[in-house]
């Protein structure tokens, strides 16, 4: 019989792509979400980006491959680098998913420490399946205190990285 969890995802789009690719290899997105789903029983997977113009196609094969993304607009730093922070609308997703009971348990994808409130209070509530982070040593010590749920994508390189087909 198949498990019947109805879990969601929340990845911190800027998070899971930086962790990834100081590791040297590129994440395919389409099988990470063929991953979520079977291992985690993922139904809905909210992948938080800012929006830039360009990448427009990119975001539609999101989509199609099952992902919901949730934009925030981007604005260049005084370097000319373009910043979307999108940590509170994680949050608050997350939470309002938990006050409205749409899913079984909650699986947070970052490395960033700023989640490490929200990690204790769906642990606190029971809701948290787990904590993937991009990697070890970039992982927020103040996460990794946050809950014992916790699993590092570099050591799945082989099941999720990208691998260009020969035509």
């Amino acid at each position: 019989m198949r498990n019947q969890e109805n879990n969601f995802a929340y990845i911190d789009g800027n998070n899971l792509y930086k962790g990834i690719t100081e590791l040297g290899w590129k994440l395919d997105y389409k099988r990470f979400r063929i991953f979520l789903k079977d291992k985690y029983n993922v139904h809905k997977a909210y992948l938080f980006l800012g929006f830039i113009s360009k990448n427009t196609q990119m975001y539609r094969d999101l989509q199609n491959w099952g992902y919901t993304i949730v934009f925030k607009p981007t604005i260049p730093d005084k370097n000319g680098e373009v910043k979307g922070n999108c940590d509170s609308e994680l949050v608050l997703q997350t939470v309002i998913d938990f006050y409205e009971n749409n899913y079984s348990q909650a699986i947070i994808i970052s490395g960033d420490g700023d989640f490490a409130c929200l990690a204790k209070f769906l642990t606190m509530k029971k809701k948290l399946k787990i904590v993937l982070a991009p990697q070890h040593k970039k992982c927020s010590v103040l996460l990794k205190q946050s809950t014992q749920k916790i699993t590092f994508l570099a050591g799945l390189k082989n099941k999720l990285q990208f691998k260009q087909e020969i035509k």
